[in-house]
């Protein structure tokens, strides 16, 4: 949206001396642009609430500018980076900028589009609109961007609707047989008219909901050579394992059992092995008879070989490997750890957060403390062990990092346990649209206390729209059935679905209302 900024370059202003300093926007200005946006869009419903003007400043910080005189804000432009494909010509104001939140921010996208530029009405005849074009034309160039892309109003028009259409106005404009506050300024600062957008900006009355597409073009613009190998994917293709308990003798037999999934997989091209939570346990039934507890601290001791075993796998195998959950013992507190092995030879963790009552009575067991998104070379994962699924807070946190792919080993005694965790992850799915993969054991281990019996089933799970399955499953294994299951998922759908979904649950939270605020460690 532009306002009336040539405004500000037309009468003298009241200022003698100025300390003029061009600068990118922080928290703190927002009183300043409150003030301006208050005097600009007094008739059109004020300032923008503080919520969408700190998520526009967290989202792309380095594309809001400002000038400030004497260090006061008295002008300012918002923009973000999209991919301009995935959105088209035919899009509303609403829907290019997440509802001003600047959540279609895309940081691989071609074209920077302006949200909002505007200017203390107080300053005149200091031109700081074009200051402001200049700075969006040189952001633009070091960001190496095709475009600059707007919807620019046209106040003018409502005095000539009866007489011509938005096109025939646009066209006296550009003769300059007809003066029009913005499109005039912004046809003098070298944009160009691309099209007509209707319905833009339906509540801009003066407009009468018209609004001009225009393009400045970077003449500079290098397009990157497409790379000949390791490029981003836009297609995964996940492997789980549906892993029966047995009886093992040593971490060997569960290393050499593991490596016949992992080699399976790899033959079919996978590029994710995920096993299911605690898939070693079977080992604890080598600690004698001893209780629950130091059965599960006997097992943490097998842990790291069979960590290690597994990374070399993925390397070998080119493969990453998820390696379900293993228990960890550190400085005497035990721990419930996923270890995301990736074919690279490089080692990530992600600590289970919350224990399940069971665990933390019978073990002692604690919740981790830090939450990650993993980059990997089949785009950005989340690992949540079992009943962290359980918890929506944590997969929002994951979703807002930019995660596409949720994995979710577990290990479930009974259906009615089961069932919480498989609802939980398609519940998941929809709520942060994104594919989740869960992967379960199941089977009987009668010399282990306290886990002898297990129920499983294994899944991967999509949103909920046209795009996907109608029942929102991308598969699903035989329940209680030693098997893999192989998906392929398409990365790029999960970007269509935000922007143009029949339902569009990342665009549409009330952000203005509500927030989730991760307060543990970083």
């Amino acid at each position: 949206m532009t306002t009336q900024i040539d405004q500000t370059d037309s009468t003298e202003s009241t200022h003698v001396e100025h300390r003029l300093t061009l600068r990118t926007l922080c928290p703190s200005d927002y009183p300043d642009i409150a003030r301006i946006m208050r005097a600009v869009y007094h008739s059109a419903g004020g300032a923008l609430p503080e919520a969408k003007f700190l998520s526009i400043l967290k989202t792309f910080p380095q594309g809001q500018i400002c000038i400030e005189d004497d260090g006061k804000v008295i002008a300012a432009a918002f923009a973000v980076v999209v991919d301009y494909d995935k959105f088209g010509d035919k899009h509303t104001y609403m829907e290019i900028t997440g509802n001003v939140y600047a959540t279609t921010h895309d940081p691989k996208g071609d074209v920077l589009y302006g949200i909002d530029v505007f200017a203390d009405p107080e300053y005149r005849n200091m031109r700081l609109g074009r200051r402001l074009y200049e700075a969006r034309k040189e952001l633009c160039q070091n960001l190496n961007l095709r475009a600059i892309m707007a919807g620019g109003r046209i106040p003018g028009y409502r005095d000539y609707k009866e007489t011509m259409s938005p096109q025939q106005y646009i066209e006296a404009v550009r003769r300059k047989d007809i003066y029009d506050p913005i499109l005039t300024f912004q046809l003098s600062n070298d944009f160009e008219v691309k099209q007509v957008l209707k319905g833009y900006l339906p509540e801009d009355k003066e407009s009468m909901g018209y609004a001009t597409l225009l393009e400045w073009f970077n003449i500079y613009y290098e397009a990157e050579k497409p790379q000949l190998f390791g490029a981003p994917k836009t297609t995964a293709r996940i492997g789980c394992v549906q892993w029966q308990m047995r009886e093992f003798h040593s971490a060997e037999d569960v290393i050499k059992q593991a490596e016949y999934f992992i080699n399976a997989l790899s033959d079919y091209r996978c590029d994710v092995a995920l096993f299911p939570e605690f898939f070693n346990a079977p080992l604890m039934g080598l600690a004698g008879n001893g209780n629950s507890l130091e059965a599960i601290r006997h097992l943490a001791g097998y842990t790291d070989q069979i960590r290690d075993a597994m990374s070399r796998m993925a390397v070998s195998y080119n493969i990453n490997v998820v390696a379900g959950s293993m228990p960890v013992m550190e400085d005497g507190v035990l721990y419930n750890v996923a270890y995301l092995c990736r074919r690279d030879g490089t080692v990530d963790e992600q600590y289970k957060i919350h224990p399940t009552p069971h665990e933390k009575r019978e073990w002692l067991m604690e919740g981790g403390t830090r939450l990650k998104v993993f980059d990997t070379d089949f785009g950005k994962v989340g690992v949540l062990i079992c009943y962290d699924s359980e918890f929506p807070e944590l997969s929002r946190l994951l979703s807002d990092k930019g995660m596409q792919i949720l994995l979710v080993p577990f290990w479930t005694d009974t259906k009615n346990g089961y069932l919480r965790v498989r609802r939980c992850a398609q519940a998941r799915a929809i709520e942060n649209e994104c594919y989740v993969a869960i992967s379960g054991s199941f089977g009987n281990l009668p010399k282990v206390d306290n886990v002898d019996i297990q129920y499983g089933q294994t899944a991967v799970f999509s949103p909920s729209d046209f795009a996907f399955p109608h029942d929102a499953i991308m598969a699903e294994t035989t329940p209680n059935t030693e098997m893999t299951l192989i998906v392929d998922v398409d990365l790029d759908k999960l970007q269509t679905l935000k922007n143009e979904g029949s339902v569009r649950n990342f665009l549409d939270r009330r952000r203005d209302l509500y927030k989730i605020v991760w307060t543990g460690d970083e």
